[in-house]
């Protein structure tokens, strides 16, 4: 089942089942890996996969957390695929910009 998300006017959405995976797998909620895409320093690029157009988002959360999070645009949402802790490279790729 899709889950929709309303932060700051934007909507989001995921799939409820891999949104508890996600915990499970790297501790982070999809709702916390929305709060990056407000981050005005966040950075984007392409995370495309198995044929299917994807970006990522970069940003800190507002707990503070550097996270990596892929994502697709739809029409009037967008849908989150997965969020993780950054790792030390994508950190300093974060820091240099």
């Amino acid at each position: 089942m899709d889950i929709v998300y309303r932060l700051q006017g934007v909507e989001f959405e995921w799939d409820e089942n891999k949104a508890q995976s996600n915990i499970e797998k790297h501790g982070v909620t999809f709702e916390e890996a929305t709060e990056v895409f407000f981050d005005p320093f966040y950075q984007v690029g392409d995370a495309t996969a198995n044929h299917e157009q994807r970006n990522f988002i970069l940003g800190y959360s507002l707990s503070q957390r550097l996270l990596l999070v892929v994502y697709v645009e739809r029409s009037r949402r967008t849908r989150i695929i997965s969020a993780r802790p950054a790792t030390r490279t994508e950190r300093k790729l974060y820091e240099q910009a």
